[in-house]
C-alpha cells in the first residue's frame, strides 16, 4: 500500500523536481560559450534582471499575455454556446457532437498548423476563393500577421473550452430554470442568474486550459505570425537554439512557470470554495 501511494511521488521527483532543480541552477549561471556545456554554475541574478528591464523582453511578455487573454476571450465567446447547445441536445446526439470537438486531435497538431499556413498564404485556398468571388480582386494575405496567430490558436485551443463548458453544463439541473420560469424570469434573466453561476466552474477551467498553453506557444506564432509578432515561447527557443544561451532561456521558463503559477492557484481556490458550498 505504501509502494502504491509513494509511486506518484517518486515520478513527480524524478521527472519534475530534479529537472526543474536543474533548470533553476542553469539559470543562475552565466553563459559560457566556449564550454560543453556553455554554462558557468554560480549564483547571479543578471539572467532575471534582463528579462525584466530589456525592451525586447518586456514587450514579449505583454505581447505574450495580450495574446493569450484575446484568444482566452474569443474561445470562451465561441465555445460557451456550442456547450450549451451540446448539452441541451438530444443525448442519443451528444456522443457525435461531442466526436465532432474532439476529432480535430486525430490529426497531428502540427499539421493542422502547417494546413492553415495553406490557407492564409497569399495563394492559399481563402485568397483564390475570395478572389474568384469577385469579393476581393488583391485581399493580400493573413499569413506573417497577429490575425493569423490569433486565428491558429483559436483554432487549436477551442476544444479544451468547449469540453469543459459541456461538463459543466451538462449536469445542470433544468428544474431550476424551469423554477426561475414559474417565478417570472424571463430567458435570458435565468440565465444570467441561473446557467451562468452554475456554470463558472467550467468557464474557469476552460480558460484556464486555454490561456496556459497559448501563453508560452510557439509552433503556431512560429509558422504562422511574422517578425513583428513576438511570443515568449518564440524567445525561450530563440535564446536556447538559435543563440545558445541556456541561463537566459532557463531564467525565461522559470519566469513562465511562475507566472501561470497564479492562475492555477486561482482556480484551486475556486475549486476549493465551490466543494465548500455543496
Amino acid at each position: 500500500m505504501r509502494f502504491v501511494i509513494a509511486l506518484p511521488f517518486v515520478w513527480l521527483v524524478v521527472f519534475f523536481l530534479l529537472p526543474f532543480a536543474l533548470v533553476l541552477a542553469i539559470a543562475f549561471g552565466t553563459n559560457a560559450p566556449d564550454s560543453a556545456p556553455p554554462v558557468a554554475l554560480g549564483v547571479s541574478l543578471q539572467n532575471f534582471t534582463l528579462l525584466f528591464t530589456d525592451d525586447l523582453y518586456v514587450a514579449a511578455w505583454l505581447s505574450s499575455l495580450r495574446i493569450a487573454a484575446t484568444a482566452t476571450v474569443v474561445c470562451l465567446l465561441l465555445g460557451y454556446p456550442m456547450a450549451y447547445a451540446i448539452a441541451r441536445a438530444d443525448p442519443r446526439r451528444r456522443p457525435l457532437l461531442l466526436m465532432l470537438v474532439i476529432l480535430p486531435f486525430w490529426t497531428s497538431f502540427l499539421i493542422r498548423v502547417y494546413a492553415w499556413m495553406g490557407l492564409l498564404a497569399e495563394n492559399g485556398i481563402l485568397n483564390q476563393f475570395l478572389r474568384w468571388t469577385g469579393l476581393a480582386s488583391d485581399p493580400g494575405t493573413i499569413l506573417g500577421t497577429e490575425w493569423a496567430v490569433q486565428l491558429g490558436i483559436v483554432y487549436a485551443y477551442l476544444p479544451f473550452m468547449v469540453l469543459p463548458l459541456y461538463a459543466s453544463l451538462e449536469k445542470l439541473d433544468t428544474s431550476l430554470l424551469e423554477a426561475a420560469a414559474d417565478l417570472g424570469a424571463k430567458p435570458f434573466a435565468a440565465f444570467l442568474t441561473v446557467t451562468l453561476p452554475l456554470s463558472l466552474p467550467g468557464i474557469v477551467a476552460g480558460c484556464l486550459l486555454v490561456f496556459i498553453p497559448a501563453v508560452g506557444e510557439f509552433v503556431i506564432p512560429d509558422l504562422l505570425g511574422g517578425t513583428d509578432t513576438l511570443m515568449i515561447g518564440k524567445v525561450l527557443w530563440d535564446e536556447f537554439f538559435t543563440n545558445a544561451d541556456w541561463p537566459l532561456a532557463s531564467a525565461v521558463a522559470i519566469c513562465l512557470l511562475v507566472l501561470l503559477v497564479g492562475p492555477i492557484a486561482l482556480f484551486q481556490r475556486q475549486q476549493a470554495k465551490s466543494l465548500e458550498r455543496r
